[in-house]
């Protein structure tokens, strides 16, 4: 996503136009609605962008006051603390963001030392931070390259999540040549759903070369296009176009890769090629279903155990179809545990799953995750910390170890670790708007205001997108409470708890998180209450989460707050907890 979104009328395109041009100068990724993709809807886009930039720059004219479209855009950005102001023609704001500072842009000429601009730029420093201007990232190899998300052609927004697998192994492949650079996924993935002018990414990112393309799976048939451009001319390098049957997927993976490495000249050592020939299978139906799963459980509802279900059925198919797909059973381990420890189902705990994926891959970081917590259930603490210490070794890059190794420390209260970890997750996957959460509760805990703010907005905006994709989300609904209450909007946290119970009551999750909410807006009392629907149903690891909680920290000198926890301890069978 772009850190800054500009919202002009289409009457003052010029004026929008060169203010964009001077902060994409300045060192800002920009974006207006001049990039919208052929292939989404505009509104879809809109909103997309608009939430998901650190700092909306309004440019108001005569004109832009009377444009819904402005002032809805306006209104969006004023909620989530995002506004940034700037007058094009002298017109006043109006109401009600008059009352917010507005720079002068009417005699502007387009100089940065022009003080109308530099108000503005002050304020997108304290929004977005001071870019490197002008500063490309240095490679540290001569060759290097960003593998763009692939475009999913297929004319159906379900099978997005076959096109970002191909365009993930593909940057996997490339990353095991060593006299290859290549950008990391996430900052690739930022670049999602923008029509960008390839010399650009490769400026802003300091890449030679760019890989683009697209994906179209129609039944068993898929047409894969790629082409690699020169960062600096914008020419193309390679291009193909392969049309195959998917059980061919594999073999075109292989070929682009090795495209890649003819085109540039690059010289093989004897165990790159060995490992650019490894896969986790060659079922294509078993890797087609892997990606379907794991997309469901990135982006499914986090507080419905309807998505881990989904996840062990889908896997449990891959498994059955490769029984050596290390990856499948690693997943599959992790949706058993989530639903064994965080729902409280007398299912298997993943740990036979897990042990299935490490007797093939004994370096498959995520399948010790399950392990963890069932070690942490059996009180054997210091082997748990053994194996959390290796799998962050194996998987430091890897999303799912850092979303549970901030979970982990955050229970042992060191909150410096948790906060590393949980930074880590978010930059991995920007929309998980749990992790987000989660880090707002550290920074809360540490006192970084600064901080808990950007993370609260994020909560907002992440939430509110996958709000609008699943209305009934209680997850997401929960955690964009969570938000306004940290920036001290009570009217909005009311009104989206009221909502969100209405449309999911027998959410735990949702529930649990309310009660945060609530003991940060200082209602211990509805807090407790809270609190009390919750560990009154949930199992031994959501109540050991609870005493250890810093959003609870407000509660613990209230004799009420020790007394459910005793209670959810004695329904459970729990040893009674240590003093202090």
């Amino acid at each position: 996503m772009a850190d800054v979104f500009v919202s002009y009328a289409r009457q003052d395109e010029p004026q929008a136009q060169r203010a964009a041009d001077a902060l994409r100068g300045a060192g800002y990724g920009v974006w207006r609605d001049d990039e919208l993709p052929a292939h989404r809807s505009y509104a879809e886009v809109i909103e997309e962008r608009l939430k998901g930039a650190k700092a909306v720059v309004v440019l108001w004219s005569a004109e832009a006051a009377k444009s819904q479209w402005v002032r809805a855009e306006a209104d969006s950005a004023r909620s989530i603390g995002t506004l940034v102001q700037a007058s094009l023609d002298g017109t006043i704001p109006p109401m009600p963001f008059n009352q917010i500072q507005c720079a002068d842009l009417k005699e502007w000429d387009g100089k940065a030392s022009s003080p109308g601009w530099r108000k503005l730029l002050a304020s997108l420093a304290e929004l977005v931070g001071t870019p490197a201007a002008e500063e490309a990232r240095q490679s540290a190899r001569d060759l290097s390259i960003c593998v763009l998300p692939f475009q999913n052609m297929s004319g159906d927004s379900e099978q997005e999540y076959f096109s970002d697998g191909i365009s993930e192994d593909i940057t996997t492949d490339l990353s095991k040549v060593s006299a290859l650079e290549v950008i990391a996924r996430n900052t690739a993935f930022t670049f999602k759903g923008a029509s960008v002018n390839v010399r650009d990414v490769a400026r802003q990112l300091g890449v030679s070369h760019v890989l683009e393309g697209s994906v179209r799976k129609v039944g068993d048939r898929v047409r894969i296009t790629a082409q690699l451009i020169d960062g600096a001319s914008g020419g193309h390098v390679w291009a193909e176009r392969f049309d195959r049957d998917l059980t061919d997927i594999f073999a075109i993976q292989d070929e682009i890769t090795k495209e890649i490495v003819r085109a540039l000249r690059l010289k093989l050592l004897p165990e790159e090629k060995k490992a650019l020939e490894k896969r986790g299978t060659q079922n294509a139906e078993a890797y087609n279903l892997y990606l379907l799963a794991r997309q469901y459980w990135v982006t499914g509802n986090h507080g419905d155990a309807r998505r881990e279900e989904r996840v062990m059925r889908i896997c449990s198919r891959a498994v059955e179809l490769d029984p050596q797909y290390a990856e499948a059973w690693a997943l599959l381990a992790i949706a058993q545990s989530s639903l064994r420890y965080g729902f409280d189902r007398q299912v298997d705990d993943g740990f036979a799953a897990a042990n299935a994926a490490l007797s093939i891959d004994p370096n498959i970081p995520q399948a010790r995750l399950p392990i963890i917590k069932r070690l942490v259930q059996r009180g054997k603490h210091d082997e748990a910390a053994a194996q959390m210490e290796e799998a962050i070794r194996l998987g430091s890059e890897s999303w799912e170890v850092n979303k549970e190794a901030g979970r982990f420390y955050i229970n042992k209260r060191d909150i410096a670790a948790a906060t590393r970890h949980y930074e880590k997750a978010v930059e991995l996957v920007e929309s998980d708007f749990h992790a987000w959460a989660m880090l707002s509760t550290c920074y809360q805990a540490v006192g970084d205001k600064a901080k808990l703010r950007e993370s609260a907005k994020r909560m907002i905006s992440e939430s509110q997108l996958a709000v609008q994709q699943d209305p009934s989300n209680g997850a997401a609904l929960g955690i964009l409470a969570g938000g306004y209450a940290l920036l001290g909007e009570k009217e909005k946290t009311r009104e989206w708890i009221d909502r969100a119970l209405l449309v999911d009551p027998d959410n735990l999750n949702m529930r649990y998180n309310f009660a945060c909410v609530l003991a940060i807006m200082g209602d211990n009392d509805a807090s407790l209450k809270m609190l009390e629907s919750t560990l009154s149903a949930v199992g031994e690891y959501q109540v050991r989460i609870a005493e250890s909680d810093p959003d609870f920290d407000g509660l613990r000198d209230d004799p009420r707050f020790g007394k459910l926890i005793a209670s959810a301890r004695k329904r459970l069978g729990m040893a009674e907890a240590q003093a202090g």
